[in-house]
């Protein structure tokens, strides 16, 4: 895999990670205003999203795994770092929209 193909690949990764996360995001400022069925709906989304992020990376990780060179550049690590960070918020948004739907009592 050249260098082309994999950056379009991190690209890939960027966006789908970061529409993630803005859902997850939107999803816990839902839940603090009370609108619980819609902080879920917005997570459901998130979870859309982050589930092409890792088809993504699924793909690159196959290249490897076939033996193929996968062309390293800092873009696919800055790529891998918003796919960790959305993995990671997407736990705490769950937390959080969990602990406020005990707090309306839904």
């Amino acid at each position: 895999m050249n260098k082309e193909e994999a950056q379009m690949i991190a690209f890939q990764l960027i966006g789908f990670a970061g529409d993630a996360f803005s859902f997850f995001y939107k999803a816990v400022e839902a839940a603090r205003e009370g609108k619980i069925e819609e902080a879920e709906g917005l997570l459901a989304e998130g979870e859309k999203q982050l589930t092409k992020a890792h088809n993504a990376q699924t793909e690159l990780l196959t290249a490897e795994a076939q033996g193929k060179d996968v062309a390293f550049s800092i873009m696919l690590v800055h790529a891998q770092d918003h796919l960790m960070t959305t993995i990671m918020y997407e736990r705490v948004a769950k937390e959080f929209i969990l602990l406020y739907k005990e707090k309306v009592g839904n």
